[in-house]
Parts: C-alpha cells; structure tokens; sequence
C-alpha cells in the first residue's frame, strides 16, 4: 500500500516507528562504533601509566586486575604475571610475544580481542596487556547512561508531536466537514480554531468562498429574474398584438410595425447576452494589447452614427491625436456603443468625449447616478437607473477589462463623467 493512500493519522504512526527503529540502530550499532576509538584510547592510557612507575622487579601475584605484565630481559627471559592465563590463554609466552609488534596496539586471538602497551627500560621490556572486558563495560555503561536519557527525552518529543499532529488532524477533519457541508445552511459555519495559524486562515477563506457561493447563488437567481422580466415584456407585447389582430382589434399594419419594434428589442437583448458570454470566454485570451488604433477615427464614426438620434443633444469632441490608444476598432467600437447609446437616454443637451493623455472621459449633462446604484452599476441585468435591466456597462466594463483598460464613474456638479484609463496608469 502506497503511503500517500494512507490516512495522515497512520502516516504519523508509521514515521514514528521510522524514527524509532532509526534511533534504535543508532545507539545499538552507530554508537557503539563510534565510542571504540575513544574508549581504547583511555585503554592504552590505563596501560601505559602503571609501567611508568612499576619496578624492574615485577611482582608476579597480582590478583583482582583485569591486566596482565610481561617483562622481558635483556637476556631475553620472560617473566609473566600469575594472572595473564586469567587474561589471555596462550600456548606459551613467545606464541605471545610474537603478537606484540609494536609499542601498543591490539591483535585477535580466539576470537577476543586483546590490547598491549610497551615501555623498554635499560634493555628490559615492560609489556602491560588486557583483554576487551574493559573496552566491552565502557560501551556498555556509556550506552546504559544515554540509552535511558534519550528514549525518555524521544518519547516526550513523540508524545508532543503526537498530540499536537492530533490537534492537526481534527483541525482538517473539521475543514473536511466543513466543505462537505459547504451548500448545508444547517450546518454550524462557525470558525472555533482559537490558534491564529495556517490553517485557521484556510478555514477563514473556505467560510468567504462559501459566504461568495451563497451570493453569487442569489445573484445568479435574482439575474435569472431580472432575465426573464427584461425577455417576457417585448414577448407579452409581442403576443397582445397578435391577439388583437386575432380579434380583430388591431389592424395588421400597426400591428406588424409594433411586433417589429419589440422583436428588434428582443434580438438584440439576446446579442448583448451572447456577447457578454464571448467575453468571458475571451479573458482566458487576452487580446494583443500592444496594437495602436485610430481613435479619433472610432469617435468620429460613432458620433455620427448616434447624433441624428436626437437631434437636440449637441456632441462636442476633443481628441488628443498624440495620444495612444492599444486594443481592437471591434472592442472599441462596441464600448463606445454601448456607452452612447446609455447616453442618449438620459442626456438633456450635451454629450462631450474628450481624449487627452491617454485618457478619456465621456460626459453627458444629464442626473446624477444615484450612489446606492453606482456600486454595482456594471454588473449584469442589476436593476439600475429608472429601474431598467441591461447589460450594457457590463459589456463595457468586461470589454476594457479584456484591453487592460477600466472606468469609473463620477457624479459631476451637473451631469454625469465615465472615466476610461488603462490600468496600470490610474
């Protein structure tokens, strides 16, 4: 079974086995290893000073020591200490003699090791020699010191980990719950996680995303509504005149030229909404926001398109040609109709587009937009001035998004300013 299939509690218990048979190997074979050259350099030091201070005559009974002496004359006779055959079970003293090549150091022998130091004194040779008993007790009473300290002080350490991984645990059992439970209104939402950490702030963020769930539901439904609201009038229009020709009510001319009118309406309710979801396709491809178009071309065209709609209005330009302006006529020439064609619904006299250091502001001297509807006045079929629907300034507002461009919104002393500048020059 892969480790990533495994619970995070049992993953936990499994890397604390891990670390346990870790330090078990450590102090039972790393250690040990390492505490040998320390512990025969105390051997031969414990060797070597005796002989320093020990006559020329050896005393031979020496009883109760773990070392064994060996002298050897210039005569070469050898004089042993009664325990060497305690220490080292030889076939006969040169058999030893022949193991000691140098002034201290160690041979095998029968499967023990054993430890010499040398000292040569007016022609005679003091030979102290040990078997690994002492080396064997050093280890083990070092092992039997540290052993204890650090398996108590690794089980404090796991028993801190494991309650606080306890703690993590129904932390993200809680947070599991909580996002399976995300559309339950029931459900208690409340963020209990006194501790100010990570995953406190992961709980905070799924309670937004779900609080930002909860709003673009009843957004997306409100919408819906407005949707159907803004489609069923030209439709109910549309089917009363039909009814009244049926009845003879209505002549077929008028009736005609009115279905005509409200099945304009109706098509390009339905353009704007097909645009408006192009739009969200095209975020994911910006366009080339690096093209340079005429812009006074685009206005002028636009203004000429709108101006004989009412011939009352006055449209006044004033256009920067040294300015520049990046993105697509096709974008452009939709922002601009959109925009004007709001306008013209609410301009009395005026509407002036002025285009100067790369910004530009159309200004119309109609009422002022009331402030509980500037907030969301760009987004889509929000119910917005005279409590109309549309999708106009969303189009707009999404299309400059997709140019790095934005627009605000200014109430003026008298009338109205939609500000459009590029985003990284606000």
């Amino acid at each position: 079974m892969k480790l990533s299939n495994i619970k995070l509690s049992k993953q936990l218990l499994i890397i604390v086995g891990i670390a346990f048979a870790l330090l078990f190997t450590s102090l039972g074979v790393v250690l040990p290893k390492v505490l040998i050259p320390v512990a025969e350099a105390n051997l031969f030091n414990y060797l070597s000073e005796p002989l320093k201070y020990m006559d020329n005559e050896l005393d031979r009974k020496l009883d109760n020591t773990e070392v064994a002496y060996l002298y050897v004359t210039g005569d070469e006779e050898i004089i042993a200490s009664d325990n060497l055959n305690d220490i080292i079970r030889v076939k006969s003293n040169e058999d030893l003699l022949n193991k000691i090549t140098d002034i201290y150091g160690k041979f095998e022998y029968n499967h023990r090791t054993y430890y010499y130091y040398t000292i040569t004194n007016d022609e005679l040779i003091k030979i102290a020699i040990s078997n690994d008993n002492y080396i064997n007790r050093t280890k083990a009473d070092i092992l039997g010191t540290i052993f204890p300290i650090v398996l108590i002080t690794f089980l404090m350490i796991g028993l801190i980990l494991g309650i606080w991984s306890l703690m993590i645990v129904l932390k993200i059992e809680k947070l599991k719950l909580k996002i399976d439970n995300i559309d339950n209104l029931d459900f208690d939402h409340s963020v209990d996680m006194e501790t100010d950490d990570e995953l406190r702030s992961l709980a905070l963020a799924i309670e937004d995303m779900r609080i930002s769930l909860i709003n673009q539901e009843k957004y997306r439904n409100q919408m819906y509504q407005n949707i159907s609201h803004d489609f069923k009038t030209p439709l109910t229009v549309i089917k009363s005149y039909v009814e009244a020709v049926e009845d003879e009510v209505e002549d077929e001319r008028t009736a005609l030229q009115v279905i005509k009118q409200q099945t304009a309406k109706l098509e390009q309710k339905v353009h704007s909404l097909l645009y408006l979801n192009k739009l969200d396709y095209l975020k994911s491809t910006k366009v080339n926001t690096s093209i340079v178009v005429d812009m006074v071309s685009i206005i002028e065209s636009e203004v000429e398109k709108f101006k004989f709609h009412n011939k009352e209005i006055n449209f006044i330009i004033d256009v920067d040609k040294k300015s520049k302006y990046y993105g697509t006529n096709e974008h452009w020439e939709t922002i601009f109709d959109n925009l004007l064609s709001n306008f013209m619904r609410y301009a009395k006299t005026t509407i002036k587009i002025t285009a100067k250091q790369n910004k530009i502001i159309l200004y119309n001297d109609g009422e002022n937009i009331d402030k509980d509807l500037l907030e969301g006045i760009f987004t889509p079929f929000r119910k917005g001035i005279k409590g109309e629907f549309g999708l106009g300034l969303s189009i707009v507002k999404k299309t400059l998004n997709i140019m790095d461009y934005d627009i605000t919104i200014r109430n003026e002393k008298k009338g109205v300013s939609f500000i459009i500048t590029k985003e990284n020059h606000k």
